[in-house]
């Protein structure tokens, strides 16, 4: 029975998708759950799935195209069987003396890790003609993950002596590569562009002294470790004090439709994921409702299926105030983009020890500078100040946090 590939619904906030790649070409055999093609929106990629086993039959759609909900991709032949190719005569060897006759090279052995790899990691595997068994796995039951593939290619990157190359001289030895921007790259620059454009954004900072978060996580991160099955991170500490924080200022956990401004009486802060696509912001939906456990198992979850691509557009949307790290990459200070339609960000940076006065005495102390870039239309600098004091006391003293004072 001839069944027709279609493209999965998107959402109504998603007009189109772009297919990326075939992984599968008529006249070939699919099993059930394989994954066919790749499909690119604005925000995450998809991947179609095989409904049944069988042979594709037809592709109606080329790689590159422009595809709506619903529109038919391909058609595919349940329970059918490909054809095995017919092979070509033997050729007649040439007769050669036994010293000199050549020893056939052996074919590489195939990884069993290679039925383990995830669609989207074994495109990366074979697009790349690399051998799974060579790449150490830091996933699950020690799965290969795409930043495993990553740290491979840049470990033998490094290891290759750089090929010689005839001197040039001038214009004439320099050259440029041009590639176009992703879908998801294109519609990033798009929408920070849109939010600089329509916001009137201002960046306002304080620095948190954070001795009090790091000496209740050294104490209790084994025991919390060892109960919930997960690390205590310093992100559910920063998400725990924006929540007090958002209770007090409810403008800064607002937005602007028209000329209305809609008061969210929820809490859903987006954790920005730095991915090999771009940056995603996943939503952690009613966080005043979730503990420090919740809160890390989430954005683990998260953070692991937003860089292998197996992020839904539905938990990339819909937040209303955003956290950014930048601190993981070393930086110390920066004014991060307000995610639209939201009106605040607040942006982490990296924590340094440096000399502070401390009760009339110079101290050393893990200090870390913040910043909330916010919407001026809507937010005042006095709230916005107050708003960033308030993440300071809470850090500062996280006793505040279990209390909510």
């Amino acid at each position: 029975m001839a069944i027709e590939i279609k493209v999965p619904q998107l959402p109504e906030s998603v007009a189109d998708a772009t297919l990326v790649t075939w992984h599968k070409q008529a006249g070939q055999s699919v099993t059930r759950d394989e994954n066919l093609a790749d499909l690119e929106t604005d925000k995450v990629v998809l991947e179609v799935p095989a409904p049944v086993s069988g042979v594709l039959k037809e592709l109606r759609v080329v790689a590159g195209t422009s595809v709506t909900s619903g529109q038919i991709l391909a058609v595919l032949e349940e329970g059918a069987v490909a054809a095995a190719p017919t092979p070509p005569p033997a050729k007649p060897a040439a007769a050669a003396p036994a010293a000199n006759k050549p020893v056939a090279a052996a074919a590489p052995a195939k990884s069993d890790q290679g039925d383990k790899l995830a669609p989207s990691v074994r495109r990366m595997v074979e697009e790349q003609k690399l051998d799974p068994a060579k790449i150490s796995g830091s996933g699950k039951d020690g799965r290969i993950t795409k930043g495993d593939v990553v740290e491979y290619q840049s470990k033998a990157g490094a290891a290759k002596p750089a090929p010689s190359a005839p001197a040039v001289s001038g214009a004439a030895g320099r050259q440029d590569q041009r590639v176009p921007m992703t879908r998801l790259r294109a519609r990033i620059a798009e929408r920070l562009l849109e939010a600089q454009h329509t916001q009137a954004q201002l960046t306002t900072f304080n620095e948190i002294d954070l001795k009090a978060v790091m000496d209740v996580r050294a104490k209790y991160k084994d025991t919390f470790e060892k109960k919930h099955g997960v690390k205590l991170g310093f992100m559910s500490f920063f998400i725990k004090a924006a929540v007090e924080a958002l209770k007090r200022f409810p403008v800064v956990n607002a937005s602007v439709e028209g000329n209305d401004i809609v008061y969210h009486e929820y809490y859903d802060i987006g954790v920005a994921v730095s991915t090999e696509k771009g940056l995603m912001v996943p939503v952690l939906r009613d966080v005043d409702l979730q503990s420090y456990a919740d809160i890390e198992k989430n954005i683990a979850s998260y953070a692991t299926r937003a860089r292998e691509g197996k992020i839904t557009i539905e938990e990339l949307t819909g937040g209303t105030f955003s956290i950014t790290n930048g601190g993981t990459f070393g930086s110390l200070l920066s004014t991060p983009i307000v995610n639209m339609p939201q009106s605040a960000i607040l942006g982490m940076h990296a924590t340094k020890e440096r000399p502070m006065v401390v009760n009339g005495q110079i101290e050393i102390r893990p200090m870390m500078y913040v910043a909330l870039s916010y919407d001026h239309r809507i937010i005042d600098g006095r709230e916005a100040v107050q708003f960033l004091v308030a993440i300071k006391e809470g850090l500062e003293d996280p006793a505040r946090l279990l209390l909510g004072v």
